[in-house]
């Protein structure tokens, strides 16, 4: 990514903290290589048509986002009609998990002074008697990266926070169902996609009759976060080492 400037470079990749400089644990995890990413942008039709989607899709991604932060703080947000199903499977998925969040740690931004890094994780939660950090996706499916970046939230948060033991994605998306196989049509960015289970030859051979848009919620645990965390120190060495001449302009490395 080009930066014209050391300010930009700061403003972009990184969280000003009592008046100190950190690298944002997001950032620092775009170093690592994605081949799911680069297979969608092989499918598009140019580099530009894979921008524009994955714009777009970021903006809906967001939108699910922010509705989501404020039912875990406690208010009522009005809902989008574009995103009302994921939104109402997120509430019942709530009350069927029974799952509590500490308002406190909602959306909340913290620092690790031994690593030097900053980030802002989505909510500390207490899902079937274990407490843990809960990071919220609106992916189609969950990745392994993920991990990267909760395993820097989970070795900030467990100094600081007691009987902390675990950590969360969940999965929020909306695809509607083949009424008459089983396959998703799962629309994100403008662009429609149809998933199916390639070992099902109903569903290769299918014409597909669809049916109404569902939201889809999906959990998954993670609870050894040692290694991740070490991949993740290694992950920030290398963007380090990428950005060397900008983090000495901003001061970070000398």
């Amino acid at each position: 990514m080009y930066f014209g400037s050391v300010e930009q470079f700061k403003e972009l990749c990184g969280y000003v903290i009592d008046d100190v400089w950190y690298p944002r644990v997001t950032k620092i995890v775009d170093i690592k290589a994605k081949p799911a990413l680069y297979r969608f942008y092989a499918n598009m039709e140019n580099f530009a048509a894979g921008e524009r989607v994955k714009q777009q899709s970021a903006s809906e991604g967001t939108l699910i986002h922010n509705t989501v932060e404020k039912i875990l703080l406690g208010e009522k947000p009005d809902v989008a009609a574009s995103i009302e199903p994921s939104i109402r499977a997120f509430l019942s998925f709530l009350l069927e998990k029974n799952i509590h969040v500490d308002r406190e740690h909602v959306e909340h931004r913290l620092v690790n002074y031994e690593h030097r890094f900053a980030g802002t994780l989505d909510a500390i939660a207490l899902i079937g008697g274990k407490l843990g950090v809960l990071d919220i996706k609106t992916s189609q499916a969950i990745y392994r990266d993920y991990n990267l970046q909760t395993s820097a939230y989970f070795g900030t948060m467990i100094e600081h926070m007691k009987g902390l033991e675990t950590r969360w994605i969940l999965r929020i998306d909306q695809s509607k169902p083949c009424l008459l196989c089983g396959a998703r049509l799962r629309s994100k960015g403008g662009r429609e996609q149809v998933k199916i289970d390639w070992k099902n030859s109903l569903m290769k051979t299918c014409e597909h009759t669809w049916g109404d848009l569902e939201g889809q919620v999906e959990l998954q645990e993670f609870p050894y976060w040692h290694d991740d965390f070490q991949a993740f120190l290694g992950a920030k060495k290398l963007w380090e080492w990428e950005h060397e001449d900008w983090l000495k302009q901003a001061g970070y490395l000398f």
